[in-house]
């Protein structure tokens, strides 16, 4: 089984599709942005598309960004854009959000809906691998420490833990950080025996390590929530 056929099969954590779809019909699709479903439409035609956040996890995230009333976000790993163009939606007028994404392919095919939906002026991205540009924001002048309501993380997971570290001085006290596939397609509860793929069992062993730093880090408070393939949320109390 090739893995884009394995994340699809394990998309979705509920075991009910008819329980998924009722979600999706009853909630989230009758108040999805116009370019917003116009987005995961061509995202499902990229031979990537399972790497596309999952709409109702979009609807999520703009609600929190609106409940912060967050102003300055950070995306790392956007893809074509769903998560990004869901933030950027939910951000004020003079919001930004600074994507980071070594793709720039993958964004720019995304880059029209953002235009269609009036937000590209929101939106600063970075074609870059994040460590590097993370690292220049926490450098000798540290202008950007501390400035960021909100981050989310949805890009290289043998990372996370590098990223936790250096978001935990660039997002403010009190504000949010959201990892994203943090149960790995329900795999981290299976055994290390289960015959799982090999990226996909490598990727499983380290973020069961991951989700045990996080549980145990004294500096945040975490919710882990089963929508699309695991949600963690992080809000900075020092």
């Amino acid at each position: 089984m090739d893995l884009g056929t394995f994340f699809e099969q394990k998309k979705n954590l509920l075991h009910s599709d008819a329980l998924h779809e009722y979600i999706l019909e009853t909630n989230v699709y009758p108040r999805e942005h116009e370019q917003l479903r116009r987005l995961r439409q061509v995202s499902t035609e990229h031979p990537g598309g399972y790497m596309t956040v999952p709409p109702e996890e979009g609807q999520l995230l703009s609600l929190l960004l609106k409940l912060m009333k967050a102003k300055k976000a950070m995306e790392i790993g956007v893809f074509m854009g769903y998560s990004l163009l869901s933030a950027a939606l939910a951000l004020p007028k003079d919001g930004k959000v600074i994507a980071i994404d070594p793709d720039r392919e993958a964004f720019e095919k995304g880059l029209p809906y953002i235009k269609k939906a009036n937000v590209e002026s929101k939106i600063d991205f970075i074609h870059s691998k994040a460590l590097p540009v993370l690292d220049e924001m926490l450098g000798e002048e540290k202008k950007e420490e501390g400035t960021f309501d909100f981050a989310f993380v949805d890009a290289d997971k043998m990372s996370y833990g590098e990223y936790h570290e250096r978001l935990m001085r660039l997002v403010k006290v009190g504000g949010l950080i959201a990892y994203d596939n943090t149960l790995w397609y329900g795999t981290v509860a299976e055994p290390d025996n289960a015959g799982l793929p090999e990226f996909v069992s490598k990727v499983r062993e380290y973020l069961v390590k991951f989700n045990e730093l996080l549980a145990s880090d004294s500096r945040v408070e975490v919710s882990q929530l089963c929508i699309g393939d695991g949600l963690t949320l992080c809000r900075r109390t020092c």
